[in-house]
C-alpha cells in the first residue's frame, strides 16, 4: 500500500482479543482521492493474488463512498478518504481490543 502512496497505514493485530471472532487482523489506511482508493484496491488484489495466490472473499463499498473494505478472512483491509477515516474512527473504536503492530504516517 505505501509503494502506491497510501497514508497513515496501521496494521492493528485483533488476536489478543474476542475480537478475533471477526478477523486477526486490520490494516486501515488513508487515500487522497476516490481514484487512488480504487487504485489501492487494485493493486493490493494483483499482488496478492500474483504473490501468494489470494482472492479477496469480498470487496465493499466503492471510491466514491470513502470507504472500501476488501475481506482476505483473517486480514480485513479498510481503505478510507480521510474524512471517512475519522468519522468511522476504527483505531479508536478497536482500541481496547487491538494492538497497533504498525503504524506508517
Amino acid at each position: 500500500m505505501e509503494d502506491k502512496k497510501a497514508a497513515n497505514i496501521v496494521l492493528l493485530n485483533l488476536i489478543p482479543e474476542i475480537a478475533a471472532n471477526l478477523a486477526d487482523y486490520f490494516v486501515i489506511c488513508t487515500g487522497t482521492s476516490d481514484r487512488q482508493l480504487k487504485a489501492l484496491v487494485d493493486h493490493l488484489r494483483v499482488e496478492l493474488k500474483e504473490k501468494y495466490g489470494l482472492l479477496p472473499l469480498s470487496v465493499q463499498g466503492t471510491g466514491e463512498s470513502g470507504w472500501i473494505l476488501v475481506d482476505y478472512s483473517y486480514v480485513i483491509v479498510h481503505l478510507f478518504l480521510e474524512e471517512k477515516r475519522q468519522y468511522y474512527d476504527l483505531e479508536g473504536l478497536w482500541q481496547n481490543e487491538a494492538q497497533v503492530l504498525l503504524s506508517l504516517m
